[in-house]
This record gives structure tokens, sequence and C-alpha cells, in this order.
């Protein structure tokens, strides 16, 4: 698993995501572990190294 460390678009707390690196292209929604609110979340992934890593907020 890769670490990486980003902050959340609506509430700007720091939060950490575990990527699994075994799957080389992810898009996926999932709520903010803090505020609850949807994010999308696009990431790219070559030789076990997070290259890409794009979290936007969904608005409701």
């Amino acid at each position: 698993m890769i670490e990486h460390f980003f902050d959340c678009p609506h509430c700007w707390e720091n939060q950490l995501k575990m990527i699994d690196p075994s799957i080389e292209k992810q898009n996926f929604i999932e709520d903010c572990e803090v505020c609850c609110n949807p994010l999308e979340f696009d990431l790219s992934i070559e030789n076990n190294y997070l290259i890409l890593f794009s979290v936007d907020p969904i608005d409701q």
C-alpha cells in the first residue's frame, strides 16, 4: 500500500489515503472522513509510485 496525505477541499483537514498500487488507474468517489462531504479521487500509479493524485470536491 502507498500512503499519501492530502487536504480535503471542503474542510481543509489533512488526511491520509491508503492506495492500492496494483491498480494503475483509479477514479472513485468517497466521503471525507472528517466532514463527510463527497470527494472525487483520480489516481495514476506506475511501477508502484504514485504519479498523479487529484482530489476534487463534489457539490451537493
